[in-house]
């Protein structure tokens, strides 16, 4: 009885409530112990880690790919050719057979166009026959072409020792157009000699001789130009002896290639920088005096602008006259031409049809695919002599090339542009493919002194002879059959 009144029934609710707050502080001392066991220890983290599990999805990837994406069909064709590629430019008579080549392009080329676009004016011009001109051209190829194998043959030191002399004998020659008598003028350019039947232009000539004796004359002086007079002497008297005899004979555009050629010698040469801003300058001023002293030259060079809306394009006696006729011939030639020989423009109608604006009938006749062949073939060559100007370790062939690869490059460069209108006419012709004696035996000879500029990379002699024997073993093999 005495316990049952100590034990009240109301007793048990504070003795649960006051037990309550004993059982929940156990509930809450158990919450870091449920953190630590989620807590996984450090040990295992790195088996998860985003770098292999980046990887392993690479792999998974890259093995995916392998099964359900073909390689590139090509992609073989294009590994082979690259390393065909690699391993031809790497061959030392590379540069030598791609200048020959590209060179042969253009000389074949220029036949059959100057065949095309002259046989209605060398029938009509009294000559009594179509191939008139077509003749006379393949027999200056002809000359040209034995020009450039025996210039080929001729060693570095040699053109070296002949700098001066070819120097001072184009000046001469330049200046015997002046002669009573032996110079002739044509066109208004007094720039040809007369000696008998024959006719020839010196100043075609004086561009290697300029471009040898620059070679020459920077490389001697490579280091030394630090004054003034030291850069200036020989090679501005020089320059002006040759720049100044072609203009003297009114030949503006002849003495253009001879300033840019002279301009890529002295660039490649390391002339010092603020004599050659001077000398820029200089050829500049004499450039713009020519031009805006002659009503003619200052005529052509605004028919650039106004030539498509002047009426002198209508006129036959007017300065657009040509030129719009040019951009006619090349118009009606569309993607391939009206076909060889085919031509409407060289009917009278295009001035120079076989000469300057060679180019314009190429495009008539043989259409787009034609003139960019023909630039496709250019851009060959300059490729070549590219190659001549950095795989040489001697400084005369490198500022030589420059000064050619100015005169070859840069002349076409120019009557492209003449043709497409976007340059004045300065009567020049296309390098190779134009009609002109002097013109295509001096440009095949600037071309044998580039191919024995090739021969001296290294490796080409040796590669010359390997390729004799074969030849000769060649020979020996066949005669031997021949006897048996």
């Amino acid at each position: 009885m005495g316990r049952q009144s100590t034990a009240k029934p109301g007793a048990r609710r504070p003795t649960s409530s006051a037990a309550a707050p004993a059982k929940a502080k156990p509930a809450k001392t158990a919450k870091p112990a449920k953190t630590a066991k989620t807590a996984k220890p450090k040990s295992a983290k790195p088996k998860r880690t985003k770098p292999a599990t980046a990887s392993a999805r690479t792999a998974s990837a890259t093995a995916t790919a392998g099964r359900t994406r073909r390689p590139f069909p090509g992609r073989g064709l294009l590994r082979a050719i690259g390393a065909e590629y690699s391993r031809v430019s790497a061959h030392p008579l590379t540069t030598y057979y791609i200048i020959l080549i590209s060179v042969v392009a253009l000389t074949c080329l220029g036949l059959v166009m100057v065949l095309s676009a002259s046989s209605i004016t060398s029938y009509d011009g009294g000559e009594g026959s179509s191939f008139a001109y077509f003749n006379k051209q393949a027999g200056f190829a002809g000359v040209g072409f034995a020009l450039l194998i025996a210039a080929s043959f001729v060693p570095l030191t040699m053109w070296k020792r002949l700098a001066w002399w070819a120097m001072g004998l184009g000046v001469l020659m330049q200046a015997a157009v002046f002669v009573p008598g032996l110079g002739k003028a044509t066109k208004g350019n007094a720039n040809w000699i007369q000696i008998g039947g024959f006719q020839l232009q010196p100043s075609e000539f004086l561009k290697i001789a300029l471009a040898v004796w620059l070679g020459c004359v920077l490389a001697n002086k490579f280091g030394k130009m630090t004054t003034f007079s030291h850069a200036m002497i020989p090679v501005v008297p020089g320059i002006a002896a040759a720049v100044g005899l072609v203009v003297a004979g009114n030949d503006l555009g002849t003495a253009l290639v001879l300033m840019a050629m002279a301009l890529a010698c002295l660039f490649i040469g390391a002339f010092p920088g603020k004599y050659f801003a001077l000398l820029a300058l200089g050829l500049g001023a004499v450039t713009a005096f020519f031009v805006f002293s002659s009503e003619n030259r200052l005529n052509r060079l605004t028919t650039v602008i106004t030539g498509h809306s002047d009426q002198s394009a209508i006129d036959v006696t007017g300065q657009a006259w040509q030129s719009n006729h040019g951009l006619f011939s090349l118009a009606s030639g569309g993607w391939f031409g009206v076909g060889l020989g085919a031509s409407r423009e060289k009917w009278s109608w295009l001035p120079e049809a076989h000469n300057d604006f060679i180019f314009a009938i190429i495009g008539e006749e043989l259409g787009l695919a034609g003139t960019l062949a023909v630039i496709l073939v250019f851009a060959m060559l300059a490729f070549g002599l590219i190659r001549v100007m950095v795989r040489s370790t001697s400084l005369f062939v490198t500022i030589t090339t420059a000064g050619l690869f100015a005169w070859l490059i840069g002349q076409a460069a120019i009557n492209i542009g003449v043709v497409a209108g976007l340059l004045p006419v300065i009567g020049l012709p296309l390098p190779f493919v134009s009609y002109g004696g002097s013109s295509i035996i001096a440009s095949l000879l600037a071309v044998g002194v580039l191919l024995s500029f090739a021969r001296t990379e290294e490796g080409a002699a040796e590669a010359i002879r390997a390729h004799k024997d074969r030849v000769r073993s060649s020979f020996g093999v066949l005669a031997k059959k021949v006897r048996k």
